[in-house]
């Protein structure tokens, strides 16, 4: 081995070490923590040093995964291709390095097995946070069909890697997470819904045992893809352990004709001392996109749950009135206003106003948010289709089955085929005509049930990857010819989240469940993958829609702060004095927007699995504001200390609790710390100052991460907002 066969790799405190000696494909030495500035002489040593032992009863010459790991190096574990030509026939390619060029934060590799008649192309590329992408190319070169049964990246993990964390779900809830020790053996987690899932996991992570949010070395692994997909964490009697990730083919999907070629998506890998840090370098790397949404993002009311399907001119304008009034900058009509769309049984894929609604189109609506200052919004669900709609009955060849019988319907609707040239050009040209017709700043798109059967009427090959690529393509071109059109990414709530999706949408809508209680751990762990302001985050009624329970206004709207804040109630229901402290509520969003939208995001690993402690940190740490939650009665009362983690450890800050988050419950006493504590729903026991704002007290970031404060006395499902600034 020579100074020149090591390449290392460094951006955003991430060190990337490939072994690139001989003409097979790089191995990866090292990925993780920064290794500085190290000589060639030093990597040459480090990769001889990281080659495996021969041992008894194992192969003559042991192998390491390399990029695309394949059986024909000696590669006995989960193969980075599979795939062959009729009968089998080239089942085992071997691959010989023919081009690879690399400078200080990517490497392109072109290798090719020529019998086989195989080229694969590796991009291996650090972003300005440390983020690891990899993506990879394979073409046929041979006049005969390839098929591709799976095409897969490959992340090493370190020897610390001994527990597992993803998380799973359903409809309306979402991201619910689960852990198990990372033992011999592979454990997948795979999508066949046609999109990521309500169940998916946005994130396959490894790490230390006993890993936390802020700390434990911790690697994840995300597909950045919105169709099937699939993620493997696998540990080898070998003493290798991995994540392989990448699109799930169905049979067919991968086939190949002479000279064609498939790529997979984007694969992503991160990694942290702590989930905290791993998922800052994704948020990270989103905000330095070009197309990242810089704006304040807009206080949005929207009205399904407020009005559902009863529209009426009147009752939205003065909806949209009482929206204005309470400072909300965004007012978004939901489902509908189309064509035949009195309930959700029919009118999908008519995408005409209704004119039995809405005789003078959406004009006179429109023209009434506006003049009040808001952006209006729509929604629609361009992928789906019912049968009682005049599009199905006129054009079923556009709908996604696999010949003579339709798929089990869901939501009493079908899918239709996106890679359909003309069912792609109806959609552009109706979404086209309602953002050039109307004054329409935002789009709320919809995909509210799973894909099965998803065939192309006319072949009945499998359509998820095409109809995946042709959803991709119609939002680039809206895109294009409505640049200043904001999309959301909802799918009955959380079922498609990746960043596949994010790079064509400004927002998600986390979950249709917006019970606070629910969303607490469902906000968490989407947080992993999604930046706040990427992040819907709703205020809903006092009894929950979803799951019957009621919650506080105070306790909705602090567990709403931190994201893209709205509402999804009918205001107009509320009392005088519930508008206006929705209105304050909405004011200390704004206040703050700036930090929340730009800053770190910090979760306390609380002892008391009945506390739930979570901020946003400014870059410079200058200022902080935290939410401290208490989920459920605690075994003891008070509950204790709690940490603050992620500020600065010797800067002092100035801390108090905000109001309007600063009342005790029942009795609306004023919460603070002092000397004596505060009885539940009682008066203030130590003299405590009854406007909220001399409470305060003067900590070091050390201090709070350490030490803590203690946690204010509260009732059960409610919470504090606790203010932090740095004195000068």
């Amino acid at each position: 081995m020579t100074d020149t066969d090591v390449v290392h790799l460094r951006a955003g405190g991430t060190s990337l070490v490939l072994d690139v000696s001989g003409d097979r494909l790089p191995v990866v030495v090292h990925w993780g923590a920064d290794l500085g500035e190290v000589g060639p002489s030093a990597l040459s040593s480090l990769a001889r040093a990281a080659r495996p032992q021969r041992v008894s009863g194992g192969l003559d010459e042991p192998t390491r995964a390399s990029l695309l790991p394949v059986e024909s190096d000696g590669w006995q574990y989960e193969p980075g291709l599979s795939g062959s030509r009729a009968g089998g026939v080239d089942f085992s390619p071997r691959f010989t390095v023919l081009d690879r060029r690399n400078d200080e934060r990517g490497m392109h590799v072109v290798a090719q097995d020529a019998k086989a008649g195989l080229t694969v192309t590796i991009e291996v590329a650090l972003g300005v946070s440390g983020l690891l992408r990899q993506r990879l190319s394979l073409r046929n070169d041979h006049d005969t069909e390839y098929l591709v049964a799976a095409l897969q990246a490959t992340f090493p993990l370190p020897a610390t890697a001994r527990e597992l964390l993803d998380t799973t779900g359903r409809h309306l809830k979402e991201r619910s997470p689960q852990r198990q020790p990372f033992t011999v053996g592979e454990h997948v987690r795979a999508s066949r819904r046609g999109r990521p899932g309500a169940d998916a996991t946005l994130l396959l992570f490894a790490g230390e045992t006993g890993f936390g949010f802020r700390s434990g070395t911790v690697h994840g692994v995300h597909a950045a893809w919105s169709g099937n997909h699939r993620l493997s964490a696998v540990r080898t009697s070998t003493a290798d352990a991995f994540v392989v990730a990448g699109e799930l083919l169905a049979p067919g999907e991968g086939l190949l004709r002479a000279g064609e070629t498939y790529t997979t998506p984007w694969l992503v890998g991160t990694w942290g001392e702590g989930l905290d840090e791993a998922a800052a370098r994704i948020h990270d790397d989103l905000r330095a996109r070009p197309t990242h949404p810089s704006s304040p993002r807009p206080v949005t009311l929207n009205t399904w749950e407020a009005v559902y399907f009863d529209h009426d001119l009147e009752r939205l304008s003065a909806l949209a009135a009482a929206a204005a009034e309470i400072g909300v900058e965004r007012f978004v009509l939901d489902d509908g206003w189309f064509r035949h769309r009195r309930d959700d049984t029919a009118g999908l894929g008519d995408w005409f106003v209704d004119e039995g609604v809405w005789p003078d189109g959406l004009t006179p609506l429109i023209e009434r948010v506006t003049a009040l200052g808001l952006e209006f919004g729509l929604w629609v669900e361009p992928e789906m289709v019912n049968l009682d709609s005049d599009l199905a009955r006129a054009h079923p060849e556009w709908i996604l089955h696999p010949g003579e019988r339709w798929p089990v319907s869901g939501r009493q609707q079908q899918v239709l085929d996106l890679a359909h040239p003309d069912a792609f050009a109806y959609l552009l040209e109706r979404l086209d005509a309602l953002l050039t017709e109307n004054d329409i700043a935002y789009l709320k798109w919809d995909h509210n049930r799973d894909l099965l059967e998803a065939a192309h009427a006319a072949s009945g090959r499998p359509a998820v990857h095409d109809t995946t690529t042709a959803l991709y393509a119609l939002l680039d071109e809206l895109r294009r010819r409505h640049p200043g059109v904001e999309i959301e990414s909802c799918a009955s709530g959380g079922a498609r989240v990746d960043l596949g999706i994010l790079e064509r949408t400004e927002r998600i809508w986390v979950s249709d469940c917006i019970d606070p209680l629910e969303r607490l751990d469902n906000q968490a762990y989407t947080n992993l993958l999604v930046p706040a302001e990427m992040m819907g985050q709703h205020v809903g009624a006092e009894r929950s829609h979803s799951t019957g329970r009621t919650a506080p206004l105070a306790f909705q709207a602090a567990v709403a702060l931190f994201g893209h804040f709205g509402i999804e109630t009918d205001l107009t229901r509320l009392d005088e004095d519930a508008r206006a402290d929705l209105a304050r509520w909405v004011a200390l969003h704004k206040r703050h927007r700036a930090l929340f939208h730009t800053g770190r995001s910090v979760h306390a690993d609380p002892v008391d699995p009945s506390v739930d402690v979570r901020g946003v940190v400014a870059d410079d740490g200058r200022e902080a504001v935290f939410v401290l939650t208490q989920r459920t009665a605690s075994t003891t009362l008070p509950v204790g200390r709690v940490v603050l983690p992620g500020l600065f450890s010797s800067t002092e800050y100035d801390v108090r609790i905000l109001p309007p988050a600063d009342l005790a419950g029942p009795g609306q006493s004023r919460l603070a710390w002092a000397a004596g504590g505060m009885p539940v729903g009682g008066a203030p026991a130590g003299g405590v100052p009854g406007d909220g704002s001399a409470d305060g007290m003067t900590l070091t970031g050390r201090m709070l991460g350490v030490v803590g404060v203690e946690m204010p006395v509260l009732l059960p499902a409610s919470a504090v907002v606790v203010e932090l600034v740095a004195r000068s």
